[in-house]
């Protein structure tokens, strides 16, 4: 299926099919580091989990509609966006309901182009974000297909532990098999190493490895394990509002330079 989406956003999915990895840790703190440096930014959270919606202090009763009534046509793009406590930044926020929209969608013949198609809807009226940062769910479904069918490329958050190589092998495997089947414009945006402990030997060997095997792209910038990053979720805050100063933060203001310098490179290289 061909889909015109001539917009001005670029449509980052954040995946990972191991759970556990920072994905939508990254997901919260990038977009609010990318909004603080001045770009407009929408993050959909395609996550039944709802993690994303809770760690930008989006209400449980305060999710519809959202990516559920997205998905199924029962809203609009703009009729499911929530603004946040953080200037710029959005979301369309996720409830539970996302187990079982797949279902519903799968006898569709777009069952994998909701999103692009919703996406694509809503741009041809409304320009409004410079980003669309999508939080897949950790695991390879029906909404990870329309998280990848929409993106323009893939941000992979990529723990250091033992067998972070073998899952980025996987999801390599399976982007490659999007790229052929349904979205062939889909790109490997960059991996960023999370949870980074520069005192253990594991850590810097796997660190090593993967940018040994995928050079350069693999984000300078690594995201530290940090105390205050794993607590901000539980205050409804992305870490740059719960502490600004602290490593964690920092980190992610400079994942967001180096995501909009990437992005630029990639801009010339299409237009060469």
């Amino acid at each position: 299926m061909q889909i015109n989406t001539d917009v001005r956003a670029r449509v980052i999915a954040l995946a990972n099919q191991k759970g556990g990895v920072g994905k939508t840790t990254t997901a919260i703190n990038l977009a609010t580091a990318l909004a603080a440096v001045g770009q407009t930014v929408l993050l959909v959270d395609l996550d039944p989990q709802g993690n994303a919606s809770t760690g930008l202090g989006i209400e449980k009763d305060q999710r519809e509609p959202g990516s559920v009534e997205l998905l199924a046509d029962e809203a609009s793009l703009r009729e499911s966006v929530r603004p946040t406590d953080v200037p710029r930044l959005f979301v369309v926020p996720a409830t539970l309901d996302l187990l079982g929209l797949e279902t519903e969608l799968a006898a569709r013949d777009d069952r994998a182009y909701r999103l692009k198609m919703q996406i694509a809807s809503h741009f041809g009226r409304d320009p409004k974000f410079d980003y669309i940062l999508v939080d897949c769910p950790p695991s390879l479904n029906l909404l990870t297909l329309n998280a990848l069918a929409a993106a323009d490329s893939v941000l992979v958050p990529l723990q250091t532990e033992f067998f972070a190589l073998e899952g980025l092998t996987q999801l390599l495997a399976t982007i490659d098999h999007v790229r052929e089947g349904l979205n062939s414009k889909l790109d490997l945006q960059g991996v960023v190493l999370t949870m980074v402990d520069a005192r253990n030997n594991l850590t810097r060997q796997v660190e090593a490895d993967v940018r040994g095997t995928l050079g350069d792209k693999v984000y300078e910038t690594v995201i530290p394990r940090n105390v205050r990053i794993s607590e901000a979720p539980s205050f409804g805050k992305p870490v740059l509002l719960y502490d600004v100063d602290c490593a964690g933060s920092q980190a992610y203001l400079k994942l967001a330079a180096e995501v909009i310098k990437r992005e630029k490179r990639m801009k010339a290289k299409r237009a060469a």
